[in-house]
C-alpha cells in the first residue's frame, strides 16, 4: 500500500498497468495524447506486482488494471476515465492536478 500511496502523492498522474492489457494501452495513449505524461507502473514487470495487485483489489479495483490516480485520488479504471473524458471533466481535472497546462 505504501508504494501506491507514495507514487500517487509524488506525481500528478499515475497509472498502474499491465503490458498485455489493451485497455491499459488505450488509457496510457489517451493521457499521452492529452500531454499529461503519466507515470506508468507495469505490474507484470515488477517482482512485487502480485502484491500491488492485491492492494488495488482492496481499493475496489476489479479488474485491477488500469488503475488511474490523478492528483493523489484514485479515479478508477478505463470506464471511469473515458466517462470523465466524454463529459468534458477529465481535462479540467488534469489541469487542477498540474498534469497539463493547456
Amino acid at each position: 500500500m505504501e508504494m501506491i500511496r507514495t507514487l500517487s502523492s509524488q506525481h500528478a498522474v499515475v497509472i498502474f498497468s499491465k503490458t498485455s492489457c489493451c485497455m491499459c494501452h488505450t488509457i496510457k495513449s489517451l493521457f499521452n495524447e492529452l500531454g499529461a505524461s503519466p507515470v506508468v507502473h507495469e505490474l507484470d514487470q515488477d517482482p512485487r506486482g502480485n502484491e500491488l495487485e492485491m492492494v488495488l483489489l482492496t481499493l475496489g479495483r476489479k479488474p485491477t488494471v488500469p488503475a488511474v490516480f490523478i492528483g493523489r485520488e484514485l479515479i478508477g479504471g478505463a470506464n471511469e476515465v473515458m466517462a470523465l473524458h466524454l463529459h468534458g471533466t477529465l481535462i479540467p481535472l488534469l489541469k487542477r492536478a498540474g498534469a497539463i497546462w493547456l
